[in-house]
């Protein structure tokens, strides 16, 4: 399983402490922010596979306003709303516009934990895939190579058995001739 890089964006320093804590404690990377400005500076500057965010948080950017900073900057980046004020309205919305999920505080950890684990277990997959299509670009593209010279050469080989029956179909030429022409054909290099 991939360990993720998790940016955690709460007002609230206990609560970010102890979110911290706990993700720490499961080996993931983890680096705060205090409100949705900070964590929007610092989403400019670093990559997070997972960014948990509270989404009523004061200032001019909320939850929602760090997932759209986040959806501009790397649409890979995954983002978990976390709310005190858990409704199917905002949920849809922020799913719509890119969320991977959302937590009801108290956040529940294991509940939290499953989410990464399924979030870091997709992230893999992708990665599989991605690397699995370039393997098969480069063995395309090596493929088409190896069918090209093989033509050439199947091109070639024509070439030699076309002239070496046109040696022996000369009536006019004495027999040993015509056969040492064929030979000399059929054993000539192969041209391009």
């Amino acid at each position: 399983m991939t360990k993720l890089r998790i940016l955690v964006v709460d007002d609230d320093p206990a609560t970010r402490y102890l979110v911290t804590k706990k993700l720490e404690k499961a080996e993931y990377e983890v680096e705060t922010a205090k409100d949705g400005m900070d964590a929007v500076n610092i989403i400019s500057e670093s990559y997070f596979d997972v960014v948990l965010t509270d989404l009523m948080m004061p200032g001019e950017i909320d939850g929602i306003g760090v997932l759209d900073a986040v959806k501009e900057k790397d649409r890979h980046m995954e983002v978990i709303l976390v709310t005190a004020y858990a409704s199917v309205e905002t949920a849809v919305m922020a799913m719509k516009k890119g969320a991977a999920d959302y937590i009801q505080k108290p956040i529940n950890f294991d509940e939290l934990m499953i989410k990464l684990e399924k979030i870091g277990t997709l992230l893999s997959m992708a990665k599989e895939s991605e690397d699995l299509r370039e393997a098969m670009d480069v063995t395309e593209k090596n493929a088409s190579h190896v069918i090209q010279d093989l033509e050439l050469m199947v091109s070639g080989l024509q070439k030699k058995l076309n002239a070496a029956v046109d040696a022996l179909s000369r009536e006019a030429m004495d027999e040993n001739e015509r056969i040492n022409i064929a030979l000399d054909n059929l054993t000539a290099p192969i041209e391009g």
